[in-house]
């Protein structure tokens, strides 16, 4: 690959992901604060990532794989991005939000896949080139988090009440601009199939690859990696509120720290999956997930802030031993002609289908925890996700039999 190449890459990478953690990680905190919206709506406005996940093999199936370039749809998609961001910035109640926030996610959930499109079609070594592409992503994500936090100090706790985090929209419709335009010069990504090519909804879905139930151990994990999705959805929609009224200062750049022990746990994944195994790398991942809730929940901004950033920390044992080991084994179990459907039906059955049921309950338990002054009792709020866990992790352990996983890097 060309040195322009690969920056070219690294600087589309960076910016896609700084767009994504510009705004998600706060969303629940300005919700609250600027737009008063109850732990329902907050749940709503979450969920939008969940049909974005649900919408966006349809716009990439029926649309970027047949007619277009990945990178003037992954253009257009950004440059219509940055107008709905700069309406979100301007919202002032919960009804005049969320409509952008759907349609943001909604345009925006289809370019991970464009970006992965583009990136690839310039490697002839993927399994080398694309995690020094990705690895830009995180850091984008993570330097978003530290603009907000230090440069900026949108989410100080004196600038919140000021209203100061509808500038993390403003910030991200920038970036998305920016990103919009620049995807115009980017290595041209033609499209995967003919015009003539016949493309079915079970294609789009990747629902050829539901014969792979009929194996009793994928059927366990496809399951487990299900119901997962419910505790994720809580850290997601609290993280940041929690921190806030825990009274933590510059809570967006702590829950960075997240991303950075990603990269972290990333690196050591191929020697733990190799020296131990798929199951038990799975149950190692699915016990940091009962492990940081129960953290949250007896944690607090004083003596205790270890326990919080301990949890925080810990989301890299959680996303990367559970979910990248669960891509591991879904393309070992796919073989060649299901792959790419069966990652598609792993895709829209977490993030799709397990993160909606997720953000669903995240929503009611969290209203159901409110107390007289607005606040929330955040120790039981934590110590749900906390034993749901802890009960996905004894029904992948009772259930799925080890099984030998070859791990390539």
């Amino acid at each position: 690959m060309k040195a322009t190449t690969r920056i070219q890459l690294s600087i589309m990478m960076f910016l896609e992901f700084f767009i994504w953690g510009g705004w998600f990680v706060t969303m629940g905190t300005f919700l609250g604060n600027n737009l008063s919206a109850t732990g329902a709506e907050t749940a709503m406005a979450y969920s939008t990532q969940s049909w974005g996940a649900i919408i966006a093999p349809f716009i990439i199936g029926l649309i970027a794989d047949r007619f277009f370039n990945a990178e003037k749809i992954l253009a257009v998609l950004h440059l219509i991005g940055a107008v709905i961001m700069y309406q979100m910035s301007q919202a002032t109640d919960f009804a005049g939000f969320y409509p952008y926030v759907l349609g943001y996610m909604i345009a925006y959930m289809p370019t991970l896949a464009l970006v992965n499109s583009v990136s690839f079609n310039q490697m002839k070594d993927p399994s080398k080139d694309f995690p020094l592409i990705r690895v830009w992503g995180t850091i984008g994500w993570i330097v978003a988090g530290l603009l907000i936090s230090f440069a900026f100090k949108w989410d100080s706790i004196e600038n919140i009440g000021q209203g100061m985090l509808a500038n993390t929209f403003m910030m991200t419709a920038i970036a998305s601009a920016i990103l919009g335009v620049f995807s115009f010069a980017l290595p041209k990504t033609p499209p995967s199939q003919s015009d003539g090519e016949k493309v079915s909804i079970a294609d789009i879905l990747g629902l050829d690859a539901l014969k792979l139930l009929k194996d009793r151990n994928f059927l366990i994990f496809f399951i487990s990696s299900v119901l997962i999705c419910i505790p994720l959805a809580f850290y997601y929609q609290n993280l940041s509120p929690f921190l806030t009224e825990s009274g933590v200062e510059n809570s967006t750049a702590w829950a960075s720290a997240g991303q950075v022990s990603e990269v972290v746990f990333m690196l050591l994944l191929p020697f733990f999956f190799k020296k131990f195994g798929f199951k038990k790398t799975i149950l190692v991942g699915m016990l940091a997930w009962g492990i940081r809730y129960l953290l949250f929940a007896y944690g607090n901004a004083g003596d205790q802030f270890f326990m919080i950033i301990t949890g925080i920390v810990l989301h890299g044992i959680c996303y990367d031993f559970f979910f990248v080991s669960g891509q591991i084994y879904t393309d070992s179990k796919a073989g060649e002609k299901v792959k790419s459907a069966a990652q598609g039906l792993i895709t829209l059955a977490t993030y799709g289908v397990g993160m909606l049921v997720g953000f669903y309950v995240a929503g009611k338990i969290t209203d159901a925890n409110v107390i007289e002054d607005g606040g929330h009792v955040w120790q039981s709020i934590w110590t749900f996700p906390a034993i749901f866990a802890a009960g996905v992790l004894v029904l992948f352990a009772l259930f799925f039999k080890n099984e030998k996983i070859e791990y390539t890097e």
